[in-house]
């Protein structure tokens, strides 16, 4: 099943497969990061220091900013962080703190040019990569901070587009190669039996398995140290209220199904596809956990570091996204989960990201520092925070002005009446103009598009938008094409 791709925001009506929205749908998003893919300046340290909350004996602050759209985290041997940009198309690389003021000694751009990069991890020598469609590796020396030689694009062929077009991938300690790929809808029967599921290769690409199935997007996945258990959040399905169904943390074991499409939670029937699949259902895996609906799980991280807090150690960090489509929103923290005789505890880490109804950051991803640090990155204020044992170093705000003077020539412009032809084509009317809207559609309005947006910063939009929006699968010059005719009728 194929969802359109949406222009510039994210269509609930075509995104819900063309369906009436049902009377239970609620929408309540930051709306500038959902529907325009923008999403606020990152927080002055002062606002930091009221705002956001961590337990006792731990402080955070503002490590960097200007990181747009900023997902993923990987720490080098010599402590770097790398960020992971798919809206730009690059990884960053921000040099450790050796001086301790609180922000990185230095900063570059690792790699540019590549396709949607989101996961990202190191083995032997290489920096590991997942675009949208193809998993890339590089020779990359952490010392020196450079790459050398040729990208080399080890797996190609992944399923591209739909709803979750973000891909994760780490190295499991059996050596091989793990990679998530989520559905390409909200709810349907997939096509290709590798969306909806965590496949795995050899760290030359080779020997591609299925190793687990069911999950509709399982963004993040680590192994539990002292089991060596495989852990993966999973992000519940939407249309069904603000209560269902959960999102999910399951443990994943080879050749185990999960449930979706045909059933959410502790194996309760889906109401558009469980009917008559009660075998299939009874063969799911339960989640091990669950968490609020809508929350959004993104990344985990379980905490191995002898430097870390000791009452951290062994638990599991989880950056909740943040809902969108509750009548109150939820989520948009970070939480650790604690392992007990019995069961999982969910507590507070990092919170005030929310603060009634006002949206400030979305955490996506949580990475170890070596010096017993926790740094979490936000698409939303394009921002990377570290929290650490309180009395360390505060934030120093960035006062460098952000200018685009000497970087790459902007690409030629876009064809207005090609765009219009796209625009037809993708049946993008349905979604944003009132007199062509369907029955029940929410109709967004693109009048703030030329706002907030040139051809070249709208074009780059519409290949990496907000998830659940799907990408616009058109060659480059055709989502130039798109972005000249909004922006001139906009």
């Amino acid at each position: 099943m194929r969802i359109l791709a949406l222009v510039t925001v994210v269509c609930v009506a075509a995104w819900a497969a063309c369906s009436l929205l049902p009377e239970r749908f609620a929408f309540n998003a930051p709306v500038a990061h959902l529907l325009f893919g923008s999403g606020t300046e990152a927080p002055a340290a002062e606002t930091v220091r009221t705002r956001l909350r961590v337990p006792e004996g731990l402080d955070v602050e503002l490590y960097a900013d200007d990181l747009p759209f900023a997902r993923m985290l990987r720490v080098t041997p010599t402590g770097d962080l790398l960020v992971s940009l798919p809206r730009s198309d690059r990884i960053e690389l921000l040099e450790r703190d050796a001086d301790g003021d609180g922000r990185p000694d230095g900063r570059r751009t690792l790699l540019e040019g590549l396709d949607r990069p989101h996961g990202m991890d190191l083995r032997d020598g290489w920096l590991y990569v997942a675009e949208a469609g193809a998993i890339a590796r590089v020779q990359f020396d952490p010392t020196l901070r450079e790459t050398r030689g040729e990208i080399e694009r080890v797996v190609q062929g992944i399923p591209r587009g739909g709803n979750h077009w973000t891909r994760t991938l780490r190295f499991g300690p059996d050596g091989w190669l793990y990679a998530s790929i989520g559905s390409s809808c909200n709810v349907c029967i997939e096509e290709d039996p590798r969306r909806a599921a965590i496949v795995r290769y050899r760290p030359d690409g080779s020997s591609e398995q299925l190793y687990a199935t069911g999950l509709r997007n399982a963004v993040g996945f680590d192994w539990r140290p002292d089991t060596g258990e495989l852990f993966a959040t999973d992000n519940g399905r939407d249309l069904l209220g603000d209560d269902l169904p959960p999102c999910e943390l399951n443990r994943i074991v080879e050749g185990g199904f999960y449930g979706w499409p045909y059933a959410y939670g502790d194996n309760v029937p889906d109401p558009d596809l469980g009917a008559g699949e009660e075998d299939r259902i009874a063969r799911a895996h339960p989640p091990d956990h669950g968490f609020r609906a809508h929350n959004a799980p993104l990344g985990i991280t379980f905490v191995r570091g002898d430097r870390a807090p000791a009452a951290f150690r062994g638990a599991a960090l989880v950056s909740l996204h943040g809902s969108w489509n509750r009548t109150q929103k939820d989520g948009y923290k970070v939480v650790s989960l604690h392992w007990t005789p019995t069961g999982i505890e969910e507590r507070d880490f990092l919170t005030g990201f929310l603060l009634d109804e006002d949206v400030m950051g979305r955490p996506v991803d949580v990475a170890e520092g070596p010096e017993g640090s926790f740094y979490v990155s936000d698409d939303y204020a394009g921002a990377v925070y570290r929290v650490f044992p309180e009395g360390g170093a505060r934030a120093t705000p960035s006062t460098a002005a952000r200018t685009n003077a000497g970087g790459p020539a902007a690409p030629a412009l876009g064809d207005p009446s090609r765009g219009e032809t796209l625009y037809e084509a993708l049946a993008c009317a349905g979604c944003h103009e009132p007199a062509a809207d369907a029955p029940g559609a929410v109709v967004i309005s693109l009048d703030a598009v030329a706002a907030r947006y040139d051809e070249q910063t709208l074009a780059a939009f519409l290949a990496a938008p907000t998830p659940p929006m799907p990408a616009v699968e058109q060659p480059e010059a055709g989502r130039r094409d798109l972005a000249a005719y909004l922006l001139s009728k906009h």
